[in-house]
This record gives C-alpha cells, structure tokens and sequence, in this order.
C-alpha cells in the first residue's frame, strides 16, 4: 500500500469525526482535548530530543501548554458562536487545500528545493498551495458567501499554514526524528497532520473577529 492510499484512507475517519465535532459541541470539546493531549505528547517527544537541559525542556514544554491551551479554547469559543462555523470552515479548508496543493505540485512539477528546513517542500509546491487555496476562496466566492476582500485572509492563512509545517519540519529536523508519531498510517503523528492547521486557524480567526 502506498503513501498516498494510506493518507487517503487514514484523512476519512479524520474528516467524519471534524464533521461530528461541528455540529456537536460533545464531541467537539472530545476531539479538541484529544488533539490537545497527543500534539503535547509529541512536542514533548520533539523538545526532549531538542534539548539537554531539563530546565529548557520544562519552559518549552509550559510554552506548549500555554499555546495549545490557546488554540483549542479560541477554535471552541469560535465555533459555539452563531454564523461562525462557515468561516471556521472556510479556514479549514484553506488549510487543507494548502497542504494537498503543496504535495501534489511538488510531487507532479518538482524543481528547485524550497529550503534545507524541509527537503521535500519546492517551489513549485508552494505555488501549488497558493493555488488550491485560491480556488477554495473562488468556491466560497462563486457561491456568494464571501467579497473579494477575502482573498488577502485566503493568502495570509494559506501562507501561515506553510510556515507552520516549515516550522514543525524544523524542529523535527533539529530533534532528528522523520514523524512526530505514528498514530495516523501514512501521515505519522497529529502533529504531522495539523503543524500547519496549529497556527494559521487561531490567526484565522482573530482575523475575522477584529476585520470581518
């Protein structure tokens, strides 16, 4: 079984459960404190390889609480209100659409690496991304949910994303480890899965409550 089947089967169960956790707050508040407790498991993984100092790896390790603890109180207070889960799918989606445009280009055209960070990640993968979120944004738009001002929030979040599977790449990288875990076939740990998701959906979301 190749990568790209097991990615495929492993992405349904995740998909049928994000569905559940929308329009459910039960299983909602399940599955944000689920990916709270595996993605601190494996950053934990990550910054003990990182560091030898016990003290550095404790302040790292509160910095990651603190964070995750923010990421999965300021996605449920976003959900839970009314109107609001279009644009936390609309978020969503941009992530998504920037991961598989990432992979798919860079696994069709190739071309020049993009960094040392990551060996997989080309330029061309990062056009790709950018041009599956942009389409997602022209979905929505067609479809008259948003204006086209929505397109600079399609390409900060789109951009956000990248960075934050740069950053996770990084870390592993500086850790020497290949996955953050192998709890999902074919994609490693949750952090595999979501490092971009961590970042751009709270940036996501601040955004639209202060500008939209």
């Amino acid at each position: 079984m190749n990568n790209f089947v097991k990615r495929s089967l492993t992405s349904l169960p995740l998909l049928i459960i994000l569905f559940f956790s929308i329009i459910n707050n039960f299983v909602m508040i399940f599955f944000l404190f689920f990916v709270f407790f595996i993605a601190f498991i494996e950053f934990y993984k990550i910054v003990s390889r990182c560091f030898i100092d016990k003290k550095k790896v404790f302040y790292t390790s509160l910095i990651i609480i603190i964070y995750l603890s923010f990421f999965v109180s300021h996605t449920y207070i976003f959900l839970i209100k009314d109107n609001y889960k279009e644009f936390f799918i609309f978020i969503l989606l941009i992530c998504i659409s920037t991961d598989l445009g990432g992979y798919f280009f860079g696994k069709l055209f190739k071309g020049k690496k993009l960094t040392k960070i990551s060996p997989n990640k080309t330029y061309s993968g990062m056009i790709g991304s950018f041009i599956c979120s942009l389409i997602v944004f022209l979905i929505f738009y067609l479809n008259n949910f948003f204006t086209l001002n929505f397109v600079i929030l399609t390409v900060i979040i789109s951009l956000t994303s990248q960075l934050g599977d740069l950053f996770i790449s990084f870390l592993k990288r500086k850790a020497k480890i290949k996955d953050t875990g192998n709890l999902l076939p074919g994609h490693g740990g949750i952090l595999d899965r979501i490092d971009g998701i961590l970042f751009a959906l709270p940036l996501g979301i601040s955004i639209i409550y202060f500008f939209y």
